[in-house]
C-alpha cells in the first residue's frame, strides 16, 4: 500500500533500538498483526522496546503533571518518528495464567473499567422480546402482582442488601426503630430477635418483610400501600415471595419488560463480571465450558456386562483395579 494514513496505520520511521537497523514498516490498525523471525531478529525489540514504549511515553506526556508523578516515566526509544501510535498495553507471556477466570482483559485491567462503562450508560434488553427494558409505573406493579399471584399467598418485601459482605448490625437497629419484625435474611425467614449474627467475611442479602397478604381487587388498597412503601425507600425496587413456590421475583420501577415480565435489579458492574456469581452463568459459573458426558459414548453396547468390558472409557489396566472393587461391593450387603 502506498503512502499509508496514520488514520489506518501505525508508522514507524527509522527504529534502530537494539540489534533494529533503521527499520521502516507500517502495521494496520485493527487487525491481528503477528511479528515472526528467527531468534535474535528483534521481534521484541520492534513489539516491545518501541511501538510499545513510544504509545506509554507518549500516553503519559499528554497526562498533568500531577498525574505523571505517580507514573513511570519510559525512555524515548530509538527512532526517529513513529504516527498513528494509540495508548497501549503489553502483556508478558510469562505472566500468562492457566486458570479459565484469567483474561487478557482481567490481566491488563480494562475488563474493570468495561464493566462500570456498560453499568452507567448501557441499556438492558428484554431476552423474550429484544426491546428495551423500561420503568414500570407504581400501578403497573401493582397489576403485575395481583395477575402472576392471585389468590396466592406472598410476601412483599423491600431489598436492603444484595450479596454483599458485612454485619449490618446498625442496619438491623435502624429498621428495628423504623417499628419492622421480620426480615428475609439469605433465603431465610426471621423475626426481629431471632436474627442470627452475621460474618462480615461472607456474602449476605437481606430484605425488609412488609406484609404478608394473598393478592385480590379486594385488598388492592393494602396491596398498593406495601408496594409503595418499598419503591419509596429502596430505590425503585420491590421483591415478592411465593410461600407455595418459594419462588423469588424482584420488580423495579426502573427495568422491566412489559411483555414478559422478566425484570433485573439496577444495573450495576458486579453483573457484568463473570468472576461474581451475580454475573456469572448459572450453568457454567463463568468458566464458558460445562463438564458432561455421553452415556452411548461410554457404553456403547448395553448388553454386555461390565465384566465384558461394556465400560468403554476404561483402559485394560484401570479395568483390572477396578473390577475387585466393584465385586467386593456388589457382594457386600
Amino acid at each position: 500500500m502506498e503512502n499509508p494514513s496514520p488514520l489506518t496505520h501505525i508508522i514507524v520511521h527509522n527504529a534502530y533500538e537494539h540489534n533494529l537497523k533503521n527499520l521502516n514498516l507500517s502495521l494496520p490498525k485493527n487487525k491481528l498483526v503477528v511479528i515472526t523471525g528467527v531468534s535474535g531478529s528483534g521481534k521484541s525489540t520492534l513489539a516491545f522496546d518501541t511501538i510499545y514504549a513510544e504509545g506509554q511515553r507518549k500516553y503519559i506526556e499528554s497526562l498533568s503533571a500531577y498525574a505523571r508523578q505517580f507514573l513511570d516515566m519510559m525512555d524515548k526509544p530509538k527512532v526517529d518518528k513513529i504516527e498513528g501510535l494509540s495508548p497501549a498495553i503489553s502483556i508478558d507471556q510469562k505472566t500468562t495464567s492457566k486458570n479459565p477466570r484469567s483474561t487478557v482483559g482481567t490481566v491488563t485491567e480494562i475488563y474493570d473499567y468495561l464493566r462500570v462503562l456498560f453499568a452507567r450508560v448501557g441499556t438492558p434488553y428484554s431476552p423474550t422480546t429484544g426491546k428495551p427494558i423500561v420503568g414500570l409505573t407504581s400501578s403497573e406493579i401493582i397489576d403485575e402482582v395481583v395477575s402472576k399471584f392471585s389468590k396466592k399467598k406472598i410476601m412483599i418485601m423491600m431489598p436492603l442488601i444484595k450479596g454483599r459482605k458485612g454485619e449490618y448490625k446498625k442496619l438491623f437497629d435502624e429498621y428495628f426503630k423504623k417499628g419492622y419484625e421480620r426480615f428475609y435474611v439469605n433465603e431465610k425467614i426471621y423475626q426481629k430477635n431471632e436474627i442470627p449474627e452475621l460474618s462480615k467475611n461472607f456474602k449476605h442479602s437481606i430484605s425488609v418483610i412488609i406484609d404478608r397478604v394473598i393478592p385480590s381487587e379486594e385488598n388492592r388498597d393494602r396491596l398498593a400501600n406495601s408496594i409503595e412503601i418499598c419503591l419509596n425507600e429502596s430505590s425503585g425496587n420491590v421483591e415478592v415471595y411465593d410461600l407455595e413456590s418459594e419462588k423469588l421475583i424482584s420488580l423495579s420501577n426502573k427495568f422491566m419488560c412489559p411483555v414478559s415480565g422478566f425484570s433485573i435489579d439496577e444495573i450495576e458492574p458486579r453483573l457484568f463480571s463473570f468472576n461474581n456469581p451475580y454475573g456469572a452463568c448459572s450453568d457454567c459459573d463463568g468458566l464458558g465450558e460445562v463438564d458432561a458426558f455421553d452415556e452411548d459414548l461410554l457404553i456403547p453396547d448395553k448388553n454386555l456386562s461390565i465384566n465384558e468390558g461394556a465400560i468403554n472409557y476404561w483402559s485394560e489396566k484401570a479395568q483390572s483395579k477396578i473390577h475387585p472393587k466393584l465385586k467386593k461391593l456388589f457382594q457386600k450387603k
